[in-house]
């Protein structure tokens, strides 16, 4: 079944709704399997948790010791990463020396912030918090680059209920506008679809932090926001309760990649054989999960049982990902970036006050050097 439908102008979200669970659980298998959100000094202990692979004969020096790797994501949904489920599950990142684990945190921000101190060697983010962080960074031990470009289509989009009579952006004039949080990709696309739309935040529209699906549905229904700047997840668990959704994004922004793996340079410069192997493995990953639909879902299973038990959820969402998220750009290799969509980020960021000036070193936010050696192997 299609998670998103397109219709003219807008994109009608809807899926069968289950028979029985109330609306108000719409995201118990969030709060059941997530470990929720906490302070980032926390992520130190992330090393305990360490996830062991459990395939893969083939690689690594029998015996060998494997190299630990974190990983911290911005959302608990394992299957909008299928790639790396995979990785994991057929023994991929074991071929390279790698030892994977993975951990959710809250959002793109926390995730940065859990990066740049050390805490995580990689991280699940977005163009615009990255340029930001990097405008802050005091050097190149905090100056995160992005490496692998999980998602060439926006993994996020502005949603409104289908009842509501709001068609277009600038119907929201006068609203509020929920986000998961206020320093997410996700507020980030909102703030540069309405500023396009001539809304200014503060005089024209309201921003406020509702958390995922669950909060969201019921600030819906209680008439806290208007629309909901919602995640590909977001949108398929209130599709999956029955809540009609009308997605108004521009077709401009549908366009706009969406996150990818981050690190910082400073780790780059000192470990470029970890982010070799950890990119190798995330294309085996990919070309694999996309021949093998059930296996990739049943890796995501095993590193989150309670959103795998949802097969309502997870079919569609497999299925949407696949075709919005990890097909490559333009055609190119998997998990590249091409320069013309950090140019257009970097626009409207800039035209949207996000930015405080122009980014002068844009190509070094990103690099293609792993992708394209991995695409090559």
């Amino acid at each position: 079944m299609d998670l998103l439908r397109l219709r003219a102008g807008a994109r009608s979200v809807s899926t069968k709704p289950p028979p029985a669970p109330a609306a108000r659980a719409v995201s118990r298998w969030r709060q059941e399997s997530e470990r929720r959100v906490r302070p980032v000094v926390a992520l130190a202990v992330l090393a305990a948790l360490a996830i062991t692979g459990c395939g893969g004969d083939e690689g690594g020096d029998e015996g060998a010791e494997l190299r630990a790797v974190t990983v911290a994501r911005p959302n608990p949904s394992t299957v909008n990463m299928f790639n790396l489920c995979s990785a994991w599950g057929e023994g991929y990142f074991e071929d390279e020396g790698l030892e994977v684990s993975t951990e959710a945190v809250d959002g793109v921000g926390a995730v940065l912030q859990a990066v740049v101190a050390g805490q995580a060697e990689i991280g699940g983010a977005s163009a615009g918090p990255v340029l930001i962080a990097r405008e802050q960074a005091a050097g190149p031990a905090e100056e995160p680059v992005l490496f692998y470009n999980q998602y060439a289509q926006s993994t996020y989009g502005l949603v409104v209920s289908e009842e509501s009579g709001y068609e277009e952006p600038a119907d929201l004039e006068g609203t509020t506008v929920g986000v998961g949080t206020a320093d997410g990709a996700e507020a980030f696309l909102a703030r540069s679809i309405l500023s396009e739309a001539g809304l200014e935040e503060g005089a024209d529209y309201e921003i406020l932090a509702v958390g995922d699906a669950g909060p969201a549905l019921a600030g819906f229904e209680r008439g806290d926001i208007d629309s909901y700047a919602a995640s590909l997840v977001d949108m398929a668990v209130l599709g999956t309760e029955g809540f009609p959704l009308l997605e108004i994004t521009p077709e401009k922004y549908i366009g706009y990649f969406g996150w990818g793996f981050a690190t910082t340079q400073a780790y780059i410069d000192e470990n470029p054989d970890v982010i070799e192997g950890f990119t190798r493995a995330l294309v085996r990953g990919t070309e694999f999960g996309m021949e093998n639909k059930d296996a990739a879902l049943e890796h995501c299973a095993e590193l989150n049982p309670e959103e795998g038990a949802n097969s309502e959820l997870t079919d569609p969402l497999f299925d949407t990902t696949a075709e919005r998220g990890l097909t490559p750009e333009e055609g190119g290799p998997w998990g590249a970036y091409s320069p013309e969509s950090w140019e257009e980020w970097h626009a409207t960021l800039l035209e949207t006050g996000e930015l405080e000036g122009p980014v002068d070193d844009l190509h070094e936010a990103y690099t293609n050097e792993f992708a394209e050696s991995a695409n090559e192997g």
